[in-house]
């Protein structure tokens, strides 16, 4: 420990090192359940690229495990500390280097936080469409490493669709470039993507050059209520069958409206079995939003309510927004799954659900990216009785199993971490695996970059 120490401190200014057991103890993990994390030996707080390098070739030199961090919002355990690790946390890299109008892109640090950033590309008349749900707190590093989406991707895509190239320092310290400015480019192998949705686990990426769009319209919504969860999943396919492509496309369940209504007093009828939310910002919204309430009344919607303007249109939008807070206010802790299927198969991942939560004798909400298949079924449970604990996981198991069975997979967003890395060797395959464990060995033979995640 006192030579690692003695080490870090050559190369890094004393500001960036916390060696403070209490301070260390807070970054020990991100917000998920049910994720072990060890106790960190340092944690460090770079602001150069030079400074990330100097950590790398210590814990080279020294055999000692480095655990990057963004914003520590994660919900897989994949910023979990390991035992006696560097915490590499990159929130003090959060300059915007650059944003090109004629270009198109722009040219971050990994600690910018995501609103930030779409904030200052809007000063341009620019959009960087990538939206988690935490984006107020999120970094864009955190968002590369998990591959992360949010509202937006039924539309616009996730984080993988944005990142044209990358700066990482690998785990002997050497920089490597990746990728590209262009708008097109196909030289090589494509280690741009490789590292994004990597979780941290082959490189430390200190820089990113992140494609974006013209600034769109502002969006008009209208929010459908429906009987049945699989009333809202046939308006859903009949939508994506007729052409449309909404900016947003979301869906809530009965647990979830009455949650909502129980936090905000948002008026939604306790009738409602689910509630289609949908979303244009093209140059004629209304029109767009006439056509699929239609469609949603020929699922069976029992009401239609269209927005007359933008500031209605928050209003709707604000009842998906407060989903998981108003979850979470159920029991005393949630499991949130991630689990992604084929548009098709949303009613009977909604009904199967259903049945799991039941079967466990759990309240499990659900809230959908529902143009994209993306399902969050949030499993609440009281974290002190052992027994429901318990039922949590294995419900949380059953709610994976069911996705896959569907033809999905266990993570459209939130990554694999620990919490999920039993699950990625099922849906990967023994060929699958080896390969990428090979994949691993190459970038980092020795094992220290965040050891214990996805494999």
């Amino acid at each position: 420990m006192d030579d690692l120490l003695t080490r870090l401190r050559a190369g890094l200014p004393a500001e960036a090192l916390l060696t403070d057991p209490d301070v260390t103890a807070s970054y020990a993990r991100d917000m998920a359940s049910f994720c072990a994390a060890g106790t960190p030996a340092v944690v460090v707080l770079p602001r150069t690229v030079e400074q990330v390098q100097h950590v790398m070739r210590t814990a080279t030199e020294l055999r000692v495990p480095v655990v990057p961090q963004g914003a520590r919002t994660g919900l897989s355990g994949g910023a979990n500390a390991s035992e006696g690790c560097i915490v590499l946390s990159l929130v003090k890299m959060d300059r915007i280097l650059e944003i090109n109008p004629v270009d198109r892109i722009a040219v971050v640090e990994p600690g910018v936080v995501n609103a930030v950033l779409s904030r200052a590309v809007a000063e341009h008349g620019l959009y960087y469409p990538p939206d988690p749900s935490s984006w107020e707190t999120c970094t864009i590093g955190g968002n590369i490493g998990t591959a992360s989406g949010g509202l937006c991707c039924v539309k616009y895509g996730v984080t993988a669709e944005y990142v044209l190239g990358l700066d990482v320092v690998l785990a002997d310290g050497r920089l490597l470039t990746t990728g590209r400015r262009t708008a097109k480019g196909v030289a090589g192998y494509d280690l741009t993507r490789l590292f994004v949705g990597s979780e941290g686990s082959l490189g430390i990426v200190v820089g990113a050059v992140l494609a974006l769009r013209p600034q769109p319209p502002a969006q008009l919504a209208l929010a459908a209520e429906f009987p049945s969860a699989a009333a809202a999943c046939e308006a859903v396919c009949a939508i994506m069958e007729r052409g449309h492509t909404p900016s947003l496309l979301e869906l809530m369940d009965r647990t979830t409206v009455q949650a909502v209504n129980r936090l905000a007093h948002m008026g939604l009828p306790d009738t409602t079995e689910a509630l289609l939310l949908c979303a244009f910002d093209t140059l004629d919204p209304a029109a767009d939003l006439a056509a699929v309430g239609e469609l949603c009344t020929a699922a069976g919607a029992t009401e239609v309510v269209p927005a007359a303007d933008t500031a209605e249109s928050e209003l709707l939008l604000q009842a998906r927004r407060l989903s998981l807070t108003a979850l979470e206010t159920i029991k005393t802790a949630t499991m949130i799954d991630d689990v992604c299927v084929p548009r098709t198969k949303l009613a009977a991942m909604l009904d199967g659900t259903s049945a799991i939560a039941e079967k466990y004798d759990l309240t499990i909400g659900v809230c959908v990216h529902a143009g994209d298949g993306n399902t969050h079924p949030v499993v609440c449970f009281d974290h002190a009785d052992e027994d429901e604990s318990r039922r949590a996981r294995e419900s949380f198991d059953e709610i994976m199993a069911l996705g896959l069975a569907l033809g999905g997979t266990i993570t459209g967003e939130h990554g694999v971490g620990v919490l999920k890395k039993e699950w990625l060797a099922r849906e990967l395959g023994p060929v699958g695996l080896e390969l990428q464990r090979g994949i691993k060995h190459t970038f980092d033979p020795l094992g220290l970059l965040n050891p214990g995640k996805l494999f």
